[in-house]
């Protein structure tokens, strides 16, 4: 009768242990850090006037890999920076939009009717308590 119970308890305990797998998001202990920087060109973009961070701008992230709506966001700080914080392993695609257009570089010119494109970045957390440097994120905006 005890090792009833006890092949019970232990195949209950590995159902529960393997059934709780936590998925990309919230909850977690790891977090993702980066900038926005963005480029300031002439409206032709053959020249270059200014690159600063860019503060006050959205950043979005998804969570895992199955849809394309996002699933939080932030603004970033004063210096570019952002940061998500107490997220789960799994992987994580962060975006911002930039001015930049298609068709931009064939034309030279830039077509403002044209709405905004998105950056994206694609990071994995493997760990808890990792802290994942997202590269400097970079938009153009023009004169």
């Amino acid at each position: 009768m005890k090792f009833k119970f006890f092949a019970l308890t232990l195949g209950l305990s590995v159902i529960l242990l393997y059934s709780c797998k936590k998925d990309e998001g919230e909850g977690g202990t790891s977090k993702i850090t980066g900038k926005v920087i963005q480029e300031k060109w002439d409206n032709t973009f053959s020249l270059k006037i200014n690159t600063y961070p860019l503060r006050s701008q959205d950043v979005f992230i998804i969570y895992g890999e199955g849809h394309n709506t996002y699933d939080n966001n932030y603004k970033t700080a004063f210096d570019g920076s952002y940061e998500f914080k107490f997220l789960q392993k799994g992987t994580y695609k962060l975006y911002v939009y930039t001015e930049d257009t298609t068709g931009l570089a064939a034309t030279g010119t830039v077509d403002f009717s044209l709405p905004k494109i998105p950056i994206f970045a694609t990071v994995e957390i493997t760990k808890n308590n990792q802290t994942v440097n997202v590269p400097d994120m970079l938009t153009h905006t023009f004169k």
